[in-house]
């Protein structure tokens, strides 16, 4: 089959070639791929850590090809939306069938590529911070891909979203399009103390954020744009004086259960036009150098999505 595999001696550090195909577990699923979308970890991170000739990426749609073996999951046929540590970015991969979605039929595959790391990630970041109905959520770098699902669901959940972002002259007016009430520059912009934050930055944006949290409230440490380091200074983590009960909470897309029902209910979302994938770059996946450039150079506000044509 074809893939993008690894190539440190490749501009992008990718090449399109061929390679063995996959052999399913028996609780894989064989699928067809239609779609891929990027993520900056992957890019950022993985292209770097793998050893040549290994296939990335994270998120896929497609077709599946073989049902699994023991059973389980979606038959032969059914349209599909997949994440895996590795392996989205080539004609056919293997996925363990809890972690596979299904895709409403005539659905644009494209767009629910965007789904399983961005659109999940969102979702279960939100989960963490229990009801959020009449509540004040911040996202912090709210203009990337989970970012910008981060604040559509928010708002779809009773929430007054505030979110911030590096540029608000450029961004302000999509992101409050998305459903944010306010837009900020950094947490320090503050009017007032939020019941719960999304930071998908960390570094000192994390910190900032932590300082403004309301009695009771959550920062969910997702993102890790920033590169720097969290340094709380003395003080920060007391809990008097309306500080009460704060606290900072981590989880793992792929050490959670139950993400085959998140994927199918965001996929009908997004394929309904409830949700915005924000899509922002797309092509065939022969062009994947430019994508993997526009990415690293920061040029993308939203999603980049590779097709399998």
């Amino acid at each position: 089959m074809r893939a993008l595999v690894i190539d440190r001696s490749a501009a992008s550090g990718l090449r399109l070639g061929e390679v063995a195909d996959p052999e399913p577990a028996t609780n894989q699923a064989l699928i067809r791929v239609t779609a891929t979308s990027l993520n900056s970890g992957e890019i950022v991170h993985g292209l770097s850590e793998a050893a040549d000739g290994t296939v990335p990426g994270w998120d896929a749609t497609g077709i599946v090809e073989r049902a699994a073996a023991d059973g389980s999951g979606p038959t032969e046929g059914t349209p599909v939306v997949t994440l895996g540590p590795s392996g989205a970015w080539a004609e056919l991969r293997a996925v363990d069938t809890g972690l596979i979605g299904t895709v409403p039929a005539n659905a644009d595959h494209g767009a629910i590529s965007t789904v399983p790391v961005a659109g999940t990630t969102a979702l279960r970041s939100l989960h963490r911070l229990g009801p959020i109905l009449g509540r004040r959520v911040l996202i912090t770098g709210a203009t990337g891909g989970t970012g910008r699902y981060a604040v559509q669901l928010a708002r779809h959940g009773g929430a007054h979203v505030v979110a911030a972002t590096a540029d608000p002259a450029t961004h302000a007016r999509s992101l409050r399009d998305l459903g944010a009430a306010e837009v900020v520059t950094t947490p320090t912009d503050l009017a007032e103390p939020v019941d719960g934050v999304i930071d998908l930055v960390g570094g000192q944006q994390l910190v900032d954020a932590y300082q403004h949290l309301a009695e009771g409230g959550t920062v969910v440490a997702v993102g890790h744009a920033a590169g720097a380091a969290e340094t709380f200074p003395y003080g920060a983590l007391f809990g008097d004086q309306g500080r009460h009960d704060r606290s900072i909470t981590t989880f793992f897309l792929l050490g959670c259960a139950g993400l085959s029902r998140d994927f199918t209910w965001l996929a009908g979302q997004v394929s309904t036009g409830a949700l915005d994938p924000n899509i922002t770059w797309r092509g065939s996946w022969t062009e994947a150098d430019t994508a993997v450039h526009t990415l690293l150079a920061r040029r993308l506000h939203g999603k980049a999505v590779l097709e399998m044509c």
